[in-house]
């Protein structure tokens, strides 16, 4: 073995040292064995085929700059990878970029080289971005996104990093609230604006159920390493759901270190939830710290002007028009969530077509008590608290004062008690609407309203006649 190519693979690995984390020259290059160094090609041997790959995709910029700078303008680089068979032990040769792309696990064609001429071993045409389907929803946009007080900040930061992806401090985003509010809707808006701002920019939408059943199978067939790769090439993805991930300990392990590799190369990570992050059972407490590293944001039940503005903006997409008194009885009466609300005005314009018939306020009544009265009903925090403020008496400007006074403490620690049995909102959410409370004292609130209806039969039948108007509403 001449001592050349040891040298000279040194003078890189000087170089390489100081552009890579600690941790990344430590498990990419240390374990790299120069062999040889003939007619200007520095061969390698590194340890598999994956590691072979995973030099290729991500640290070759580096790789080709350190050989033109030690080995001369016609340097080339080639690996060799031992192989073991049951009859003979050996090595096989690579030149550099001529290398077998990851498997997609979403069906799609894999990655293409630029060039579809002969390769040249020195200078690598790199790839283009990932040839998949984003499977982003084209009809869910920013523009058919209504804002109001209930989704303002999640929608602000979606809008700045499509702007931005991976620049901001929003990375990650996590979007949580209870069903039916416009997550899903909002995340499809983000990779749609980031796909028209930046159309060289890789992005998924996949739901983590699906993310979990491609693992399976990946891991089924031996391909694990590929799976994993295949997700770090990704410049925004964006899991929808992610509380499917609870329990799935395998599916959370690999997320784990794809989230890793993403953020700490400045990808952009979008992930909703049915819940506040840290409310998730059956998640890994590495995951649930990593995903309080960027923004988490909540989207709330709309409120009435925000419920107007979304009929409208749907009456005007379809070139109808109702009755003013139509438009704010539906508005008045489905509070609960937008798709809710969307079920409804479906309904009426299908019947309305159908029938050739203008849309009555009876008509919206029979199709609201049918639609919405006949569902299990949630009801809404401000809705909780406006009843039990009007049983006690106070306002809820009131009921929200920091006071150790007995009539708003019980008033407030009601409210949250009944919040969490009929609403879908977050312990946050509750707590926020209740006094700017944090989820713990939510939690004490709802224990201690629990005891008390087990041992205290004046304050269980005081508690049943507050329930029973929040049942009938």
């Amino acid at each position: 073995m001449s001592k050349d190519h040891v040298e000279i693979w040194n003078s890189c690995l000087s170089v390489i040292k100081d552009n890579v984390t600690e941790q990344g020259y430590k498990t990419w290059f240390e374990p790299i064995v120069p062999l040889s160094l003939t007619d200007n090609v520095l061969t390698l041997q590194v340890p598999t085929q994956f590691f072979y790959e995973y030099l290729e995709v991500h640290y070759i910029d580096l790789l080709k700059t350190v050989i033109k700078r030690f080995v001369g303008a016609k340097g080339k680089l080639e690996y060799r990878i031992p192989v073991d068979s049951a009859n003979s032990s050996g090595t096989i040769t690579l030149p550099s970029s001529n290398r077998n792309y990851p498997k997609n696990p979403i069906g799609q064609p894999a990655p293409q080289r630029l060039s579809e001429g002969p390769i040249n071993p020195f200078v690598i045409p790199g790839l283009k971005k990932l040839q998949i389907d984003s499977q982003l929803n084209e009809n869910y946009t920013f523009e058919n996104f209504i804002e109001g007080e209930c989704n303002r900040l999640a929608r602000s930061a979606g809008l700045k990093i499509a702007k931005e992806p991976g620049k901001t401090a929003f990375n990650p985003l996590v979007i949580y609230s209870s069903t039916g509010l416009g997550k899903t809707h909002l995340c499809h808006a983000i990779g749609l604006e980031t796909k028209r701002l930046h159309p060289e920019k890789t992005v998924l939408y996949v739901q983590a159920e699906q993310l979990s059943t491609q693992y399976v199978t990946a891991n089924k067939n031996n391909n694990r390493p590929d799976f994993i790769n295949f997700y770090q090439m990704i410049d925004v993805l964006i899991i929808d759901d992610i509380q499917f991930l609870s329990g799935k300990a395998g599916t959370q392990d690999v997320f784990f270190h794809i989230f890793n590799h993403l953020q700490q190369n400045n990808k952009q990570i979008v992930i909703t939830s049915d819940k506040f992050p840290s409310e998730l059972q059956g998640m890994e407490d590495r995951l649930l710290s990593r995903f309080k590293w960027g923004l988490t944001a909540d989207l709330q039940s709309p409120d009435l002007t925000t419920r107007t503005s979304i009929i409208r903006e749907k009456l005007h997409d379809n070139g109808i028009t109702f009755p003013e008194e139509v438009i704010q009885y539906i508005a008045s009466n489905v509070r609960n969530n937008i798709r809710e609300l969307e079920g409804v005005m479906n309904s009426l314009m299908a019947q309305s077509l159908l029938n050739k018939k203008s849309v009555t306020i009876d008509m919206a009544q029979q199709i609201i008590d049918r639609f919405v009265r006949n569902t299990v009903k949630e009801v809404s925090v401000e809705y909780i608290i406006n009843i039990v403020c009007e049983f006690f008496k106070i306002t809820p400007e009131q009921m929200a004062l920091n006071t150790r006074k007995q009539q708003v403490v019980q008033a407030r620690q009601i409210a949250m008690y009944l919040s969490k049995k009929y609403s879908n909102a977050s312990l946050v959410s509750i707590g926020q609407q209740c006094g700017k409370k944090d989820h713990a004292t939510v939690h004490h609130a709802c224990k201690t309203i629990a005891d008390r209806l087990e041992t205290d039969k004046q304050f269980k039948v005081m508690f049943a006649d507050i329930e029973k108007k929040i049942a009938l509403s």
